[in-house]
């Protein structure tokens, strides 16, 4: 069965909580805090496996957490990180947070990795409690909580080129005259309910992919049949061959539907119409396809198209239309994007669970500041500190909660230091 679209739910490793104890040992009666820190959480980590090819397995395993740290222990013992769960994906597929719909992370090369939560930091043991007036803290911190979420992956396929059209134009017939795939072939509409894929060698040593997408129908951009699960799958494919019944058999108008099947990609993705598109024109072993074969060309060859006479019941222009496939192919940019991650911080741009959070500003020392509070030391946990677009969310988040203003406020200059939990940096304006 080829499964295409599941929904899972992953969450990350909580960190594990600080410890608190006190050294003891024969002699020593009243030793310092010495509680270990707790370990990190461990990632959900997705990759993409060109070895998989369905998303089949996901259909009995839903739920994908990774393990916590553990608690950190006296004389000064960190807890062990827990384990990253790596989750392995077809190469192509789309992960999508499924409340919002934005795309996650797109696995579009073979070894594509992609940490998609980080594991919660282990809290601190008491012995970085201690100062000069409270040697003997009896609190220790936490382990923060990890993140998780609800997930879509949509598995697209990506080919080279893709055969579309109506149903019962030829497509399968077409991919299994060109290449080594076996597509079920009868004389009804959708027979071919998935994609299949197969790879051309031509006879002028250039391969490719070539998929043949299920037939596409009027409506089909709303969701029609099975339109949203077929054109998904014509989002990664480079050049269309467009597929049409030149003979007209079932009483159709060729030209009504190319434009109709145009039509629907459009609505569904207006890059879609962007692509380099082939027509071929199909059934010419039929002696009406002669007359349409005239209109086809007449209508689209002024618009720029290459309109191919084909019967891929006899095996006739397939060669032509295979090499004009590998023309274009030759000349395609090679970084082309199909997908556009979302921002990862788009996800926490309400952080509505630290809204309302306190925070107090301390002046510790000359020229050193220390910002305490639940909702800040929250955005630490959630945030990748050590990345430009990381670093610019935080300051962000700094200064729409106050925190900028309240520390110029206590006196605060360009180049003092800041402490927010383990984080320090230089302040500037």
């Amino acid at each position: 069965m080829f499964v295409d679209r599941v929904k899972i739910h992953i969450k990350g490793g909580n960190g594990g909580n600080g410890a608190v104890s006190f050294y003891r040992a024969k002699y020593v009666t009243n030793g310092g805090p010495d509680g270990g820190d707790g370990g990190k959480g461990g990632d959900i980590v997705f990759t993409a496996d060109e070895g998989l090819n369905t998303l089949m397995d996901f259909r009995y395993k839903k739920v994908f957490k990774a393990q916590p740290g553990s608690d950190g222990s006296k004389r000064n013992r960190t807890g062990a990180d827990g384990k990253d769960t790596i989750i392995k994906v077809p190469v192509g597929t789309v992960i999508r947070e499924a409340e919002t719909g934005k795309v996650m992370a797109d696995m579009s090369q073979n070894g594509d990795v992609r940490v998609i939560i980080k594991g919660g930091k282990g809290g601190k043991g008491n012995q970085h409690f201690a100062t000069p007036t409270r040697q003997a803290p009896r609190y220790c911190e936490k382990g923060r909580v990890s993140k998780e979420y609800d997930v879509i992956l949509e598995l697209k396929l990506i080919a080279d080129v893709g055969l579309i059209g109506f149903p019962n134009v030829g497509k399968s017939t077409i991919l299994s005259m060109v290449t080594n795939a076996n597509p079920k072939i009868a004389n009804y509409h959708f027979t071919t309910l998935s994609p299949n894929l197969g790879v051309v060698r031509s006879g002028r040593g250039d391969d490719f992919v070539m998929a043949d997408i299920p037939g596409l129908i009027e409506g089909a951009s709303e969701g029609a049949g099975l339109g949203h699960e077929f054109l998904r799958h014509a989002e990664r494919t480079k050049v269309f061959i467009h597929v049409v019944d030149a003979a007209g058999l079932e009483g159709t108008d060729p030209i009504d539907n190319i434009e109709k099947i145009n039509e629907e990609l459009g609505k569904y993705n207006e890059e879609l119409l962007k692509r380099p598109m082939i027509i071929a024109a199909n059934k010419m072993d039929i002696p009406e396809a002669a007359e349409n074969l005239k209109k086809i060309k007449s209508v689209y060859e002024a618009k720029g198209f290459k309109v191919f006479p084909i019967s891929a019941a006899s095996n006739d222009g397939l060669d032509e239309l295979i090499y004009a496939s590998a023309d274009i192919l030759r000349d395609y940019p090679d970084d082309i994007v199909f997908e556009e991650d979302f921002d990862e911080y788009d996800l926490y741009e309400d952080m509505s669970e630290t809204e309302n959070q306190p925070f107090t500003v301390e002046k510790a020392g000359e020229r050193y500041y220390v910002v305490c509070g639940v909702g800040v030391e929250k955005m630490i946990g959630y945030t990748n500190i050590d990345t430009e677009k990381g670093f610019a969310f935080f300051q962000k988040y700094l200064r729409e909660k106050g925190i900028i203003d309240k520390l110029e406020e206590s006196g605060i200059n360009e180049g003092d230091t800041v402490k927010i939990y383990d984080l320090e940096f230089e302040y500037y304006r």
